[in-house]
C-alpha cells in the first residue's frame, strides 16, 4: 500500500524558520515532521510519494529513494494549486487504496491502522473548545456530508484533520475549488463530492498535533517527550 504525503508549500507562518527550510524538514524532537510520519506508518505501506515543491531538493536529497525500508517516489508541485492539485499530479502512480497525510502535521500509527481498517475515511478531532477550522458535518451513520474549511467551531464538533484513506477512484471526479472561482483546488472539497456517491466514514483520532507556528514547536517537543 502507498502513502502520499503533501509536502510542497512553503510554510509562510513558520516566519524565518521556513526561509533557507521547507516546513516539513523542520525538527520537532528528534524528527522532523515528515520523519515523525514515515515512523508512524505501518508494515503494509511500503511505499511513500513525497509531493515537493518550496526547496524540494532538500527533501530529495535527506529522504533518498529508500528510507526506513520504505520506497520513496517524488512528484515536484510546480504550481502550488492546492491539496487536491498536489494528489492529483500523483494520480499516474497510485493503485488502490492509499492514505493520504498533510506534510506539517504529526500523526499515529494507532489512527493509521485505524484508517485502513476503515477503507474511505476522514481521520477526525471532535473539539474540545470553541474556534476556527475545517468543520465536519455528518450524516447520521457518521459518513461525512460536508466540510467547511475556515469556519468557527463549537464545542463538540468535528474538525478535519487531515489524513485521509482514498482510493483511485477519486481520479474519476473533477477537482473542486477552495472557493467558487478559485485556482487553488481542495482535497476536502474534492472528497466530499466523491461522498455524495460513497460512504466515507469518519475515523476519530487518538493523536494529532498540528505545527502552525514557531511557538508550537517547543509546546510539542514538551507533549512527545512525556509520551515517549
Amino acid at each position: 500500500m502507498q502513502a502520499v504525503i503533501l509536502a510542497a508549500g512553503r510554510g509562510t507562518r513558520m516566519n524565518h524558520l521556513t526561509k533557507d527550510t521547507p516546513k516539513p524538514m523542520i525538527n520537532v524532537g528528534k524528527m522532523n515532521l515528515i520523519e515523525w510520519k514515515i515512523e508512524a506508518l505501518p508494515k503494509e505501506i511500503d511505499e511513500v510519494v513525497l509531493v515537493v515543491g518550496y526547496l524540494g531538493e532538500q527533501i530529495r536529497k535527506h529522504f533518498g529513494e529508500k528510507f526506513e525500508g520504505k520506497k520513496i517516489t517524488y512528484i515536484e508541485q510546480k504550481e502550488l494549486n492546492g491539496t487536491g492539485g498536489a494528489l492529483f499530479l500523483a494520480k499516474d502512480i497510485l493503485k488502490g487504496k492509499f492514505l493520504v497525510m498533510m506534510g506539517d502535521d504529526i500523526y499515529s500509527k494507532e489512527d493509521i491502522v485505524s484508517m485502513i481498517e476503515n477503507g474511505w475515511s476522514v481521520l477526525a478531532k471532535k473539539a474540545d473548545e470553541e474556534g476556527k477550522g475545517a468543520k465536519i458535518v455528518v450524516n447520521g451513520d457518521n459518513t461525512i456530508k460536508e466540510i467547511i474549511e475556515g469556519t468557527e467551531i463549537k464545542k463538540g464538533d468535528w474538525n478535519n484533520a487531515g489524513m485521509y484513506v482514498l482510493s483511485t477512484e477519486i481520479f474519476n471526479y473533477p477537482l473542486v475549488p477552495k472557493v467558487v472561482g478559485d485556482k487553488e483546488f481542495g482535497l476536502p472539497q474534492t472528497i466530499v463530492l466523491v461522498a455524495k456517491d460513497l460512504p466515507i466514514r469518519i475515523v476519530p483520532t487518538k493523536r494529532w498535533l498540528q505545527v502552525t507556528s514557531p511557538e508550537d514547536i517547543p509546546k510539542l517537543e514538551k507533549l512527545l517527550n512525556h509520551k515517549a
